[in-house]
């Protein structure tokens, strides 16, 4: 794969960690803003090279970071502009509940043990007391006077851990028109009660939202399966994906006259991943629902899996320790080993991934997937076709931190393949640049990457947003 290099343009800086980045045209505006959610709670658009306020739900999000010395998960995590957006004002947010903080679904931090049964088969019990927050997604609308206001929820998921919540969570399809929402496996670690690959359960799935479909209710129940929710919620509803870790959004690539679908998975010891996908068959909600009454199975016959708690991307799942005679050496266990068979010829095969440790010259040592965009632009030719994705913070960046950009291609024959280091010209400094979000504009021709300075929400004011430029 040939090298890019690209520069990095600041667009706007001192603000909040910023969790999306989507441009849009507003109602009675000629050309695209590109607007920036942050975890706290705000919406900023850029508009004549001023930022300007487009909402503060501030309030509405919980408290952040106060358990966790400053890092957290959860918070504004979606945003989405309805396709007409532009004549009927409607937008999407998915985020964190103020008030709703619970004491979490298990007492201590989770590790299989392969040797017990017991830790390998936990069920999520007294769920309505035993979870950590909920989660809502919501309808608003951009009213005539050019002030925003909630029209309706659309669910309330009750979440077993903090972490694990899914970014960018929220992304309209340009195949389907449906909202498509990205669902983490719930958190913890190594899903504990194996939520991902349970058909019933919300977590740990893409699922696709026809918001075009106008139901009744204005407050859902709160709930963590699809069978809790009502059969009218139920209607609007198809499962595309299933078999997710924690997730940075879905992307859209027009190839043709189809679409190739990117999701990431983030990884649990090993890898980062990222999958591509052209044709699916999703499943209907009340299809799932039915077939659970009936003690039956659904057809899955091309169903997305990404394999999930079994795998992590091409690799078996594995507990990871240290070998005592050799302190440079890492012991591998794989963890569930049933669940890596039975998901063996199932499971999506990941485009490309990369690994938490590799000592290759050209390559790095990743901390988490932030984000994964398609790019279809002519500026940055080296780029035109592929897909770009960012990792938080290279492993090899100490002591100033620093995050990771690269990219990937399809490849025609659909074999999983290669990807390079994007190199970036920005000098940062002695300040750390974690690499936490990537954006796109409509037409996929920009592309846009949020960075900050910690790791923390708690610490203000430490983000910056650039323009990739040649």
């Amino acid at each position: 794969m040939i090298k890019v290099k690209v520069g990095l343009r600041p667009i706007v800086s001192n603000i909040n960690l910023p969790t999306v980045l989507k441009t849009t045209i507003l109602p009675g505006d000629s050309i695209e803003r590109l607007f920036i959610a942050t975890q706290v709670g705000e919406i900023f658009y850029i508009g004549n090279g001023v930022i300007r306020t487009f909402l503060d739900i501030r309030p509405r999000i919980m408290k952040l970071g106060a358990s966790s010395g400053g890092y957290d998960e959860r918070g504004l995590l979606g945003l989405a502009f309805h396709p007409e957006f532009y004549y009927n004002g409607l937008f999407y947010l998915h985020y964190s509940v103020a008030g709703t903080q619970g004491p979490g679904a298990l007492p201590e931090s989770f590790n299989p043990d392969p040797c017990d049964p017991k830790t390998l088969n936990l069920r999520w019990i007294n769920r309505e007391t035993q979870y950590d927050h909920i989660d809502t997604i919501e309808e608003w609308i951009l009213q005539s006077n050019g002030q925003p206001q909630k029209r309706r929820t659309l669910l309330n998921l009750r979440r077993p851990f903090s972490n694990h919540n899914g970014v960018n969570s929220l992304n309209f399809s340009p195949e389907t028109g449906k909202l498509v929402l990205t669902t983490g496996d719930g958190g913890s670690g190594h899903d504990p009660f194996n939520l991902s690959q349970d058909d019933l359960e919300i977590a740990g799935k893409i699922i696709e939202i026809d918001v075009d479909k106008n139901i009744s209710f204005n407050n859902p129940p709160i709930v963590t399966r699809f069978n809790e929710l009502p059969t009218t919620i139920q209607e609007t509803l198809m499962v595309m994906a299933k078999g997710v870790r924690n997730i940075p959004g879905i992307s859209f690539q027009r190839f043709y006259n189809q679409y190739i679908k990117y999701a990431g998975n983030v990884g649990q010891n090993l890898v980062e991943s990222i999958f591509s996908f052209v044709q699916y068959k999703p499943i209907s909600v009340t299809q799932l629902v039915q077939v659970s009454f009936m003690n039956s199975e659904p057809d899955k016959e091309g169903f997305i899996n990404f394999g999930w708690r079994g795998w992590e991307g091409a690799f078996p799942t594995s507990i990871i320790s240290g070998c005592t005679e050799n302190q440079t050496l890492d012991e591998k266990t794989i963890a569930y080993y049933n669940e890596a068979v039975t998901l063996s010829g199932s499971r999506l095969q990941p485009l490309t991934s990369y690994f938490h440790k590799d000592t290759r010259p050209d390559k790095f040592g990743g901390t988490a997937l932030t984000g994964v965009q398609a790019y279809m632009g002519n500026t940055i030719p080296g780029l035109t076709g592929s897909v770009v994705f960012t990792d938080l913070a290279r492993k090899d960046s100490q002591p100033q931190v620093r995050g990771a950009l690269a990219y990937t291609t399809v490849r025609p024959n659909g074999e999983q393949n290669d990807f390079s280091v994007i190199q970036t010209d920005y000098d940062f400094g002695s300040q750390s640049a974690y690499y936490v979000s990537l954006g796109t504009n409509l037409n996929q021709t920009r592309l846009y990457l949020a960075v900050y300075g910690s790791m923390k929400v708690t610490d203000y004011n430490q983000g910056t947003v650039f323009e990739i430029v040649p």
